[in-house]
């Protein structure tokens, strides 16, 4: 048992040692280790899940939410997780992980799990992500605007650029205007 614990002990400071003498390229042009990709997604999705599973799932169907998520998602997230018909912006380009292309994502016909992504977008949204340039929107913003900017994402899956074009006029027609002097 003593040589167990010492063997631990051991790996435990060899691994400091090379941690800390910057063996590990924390560059955002160097893919992370295969292990540590696979170990920073398990933790990231188990710790959205564990804490999106309970979220009450307001009503979302009402198209005046749909318009109030495309301007929010318009004004805020185009740059790093684009929209259909527009091309990779110099920022989305350089991160690492890189932002999630939502119009490119595979849709969700079951309700259920439907409901499962919302959760998670929600929850992702409102307090946003370590180490990945994802903002906590909900520091700025309420739960229905956020709610909103959720249920818009899960309805871009495969969504045209002109029915995204006409998303967003409609928005603006419809005065949601987006403002960013949260007081």
């Amino acid at each position: 048992m003593k040589t167990f614990l010492s063997l631990i002990l051991a790996s435990l400071i060899l691994t400091f040692i090379v941690l800390g003498s910057g063996a590990y390229n924390m560059a955002a042009t160097e893919k992370h280790w295969g292990i540590t990709e696979k170990i920073i997604e398990w933790v990231r999705e188990s710790s959205i899940e564990a804490r999106a599973k309970n979220l009450e799932v307001p009503p979302l169907d009402d198209t005046e939410v749909l318009l109030k998520g495309a301007e929010h998602y318009n004004a805020m997230c185009t740059t790093c997780h684009l929209a259909p018909g527009l091309r990779p912006t110099e920022l989305s380009i350089g991160l690492y992980p890189q932002a999630p292309a939502f119009h490119q994502r595979e849709s969700v016909n079951d309700p259920a799990k439907q409901l499962d992504r919302i959760r998670a977008y929600f929850w992702v949204i409102k307090n946003g992500l370590k180490m990945t340039a994802m903002p906590a929107w909900g520091l700025s913003h309420d739960d229905d605007s956020i709610w909103a900017m959720a249920a818009f994402v899960v309805k871009m899956s495969h969504m045209t650029p002109e029915q995204y074009e006409n998303l967003i006029s409609s928005a603006k027609d419809h005065s949601h205007d987006h403002d960013h002097s949260h007081h």
